[in-house]
């Protein structure tokens, strides 16, 4: 049964936390490790959904709605920075009694959990990085996705629309993709006018900036834990990149999942879910 959890944030941000595991008392969990589950940007929690299911015979999975989205709160003073977003999920590690847990991250998450990892390695025993990028993505990338909102043909008339226009008629993003079509509309919620997202456009595009003119690359290397590096073979990503990182991480290692994009854990979940699986299966938990 999943049970919504409240966390308090670094600044006072109320979080949202999701609790998939099976189990309902404490007592329960003690023989089992944490995961927390960090989605990416404009995601929530639900969409780790899935692979909750599978992880939760062997771990206790949680879910972090991270500020702004999901049913997070907005930060009050609109701290929308790096610090805060590992701050939050070194609040959650500590409160909701996880640590030294595995972190799974996507993108935003992914680059949320290494970075906390290099700082506090005591709470982190060990990590997934899905499709994120070390190197710097530049102004005009920032530009880019200004521009991919403002394509939106918000608000949709139905969910069914939203799920359209995201799989196939996404002007931007490279390819049809029904995953991705039930991924954005996962994100929309029905108001008077229509369907639109539950985040806004501007805490977004204020996220973003916070990595998007740097690199990541020496936080990368502080990581001390066994790393697993995976990416849709189409994704954002590039394969070189990725070995790259394979390579600067002490414990690293590397899977590719084929036919799949930049949602890798959505497009292709069972390829996804071996490779994980794989990488868990061989890392100790003290």
């Amino acid at each position: 049964m999943v049970r919504r959890l409240e966390v308090a944030g670094s600044d006072g941000t109320r979080l949202a936390a999701w609790d998939f595991s099976d189990s309902s008392t404490m007592e329960q969990f003690g023989e089992r490790p944490g995961v927390l589950l960090l989605h990416g940007l404009m995601g929530r929690s639900t969409h780790w959904a899935e692979a909750s299911r599978w992880l939760a015979d062997r771990y206790r999975p949680v879910g972090l709605d991270q500020r702004g989205h999901g049913l997070s709160q907005r930060p009050p003073g609109g701290d929308y920075g790096r610090d805060a977003f590992v701050a939050d999920a070194e609040a959650a590690l500590e409160q909701l009694r996880l640590g030294p847990a595995v972190l799974i991250g996507h993108a935003m998450g992914a680059l949320t959990a290494w970075q906390l990892a290099a700082r506090r390695p005591d709470l982190v025993s060990a990590l997934v990085i899905g499709d994120m990028r070390a190197s710097p993505l530049g102004e005009e990338s920032q530009r880019e996705w200004a521009r991919w909102y403002d394509s939106w043909p918000t608000p949709f008339a139905s969910p069914a629309a939203a799920r359209r226009w995201f799989a196939v008629d996404d002007p931007i993003l490279a390819r049809p993709s029904p995953a991705r079509g039930a991924y954005y509309t996962e994100v929309m919620s029905e108001g008077p006018e229509g369907w639109n997202p539950i985040f806004r456009r501007e805490d977004m595009l204020r996220a973003r900036e916070a990595w998007v003119h740097d690199a990541h690359w020496e936080e990368l290397a502080q990581v001390e834990c066994p790393t697993l590096v995976i990416r849709g073979q189409d994704g954002e990503l590039g394969r070189a990149e990725a070995q790259e990182m394979v390579r600067v991480l002490p414990q690293g290692s590397y899977a590719d999942i084929p036919d799949a994009g930049h949602l890798a854990h959505h497009e292709r979940a069972e390829e996804w879910r071996a490779a994980v699986e794989s990488f868990l299966t061989s890392v100790k938990h003290e």
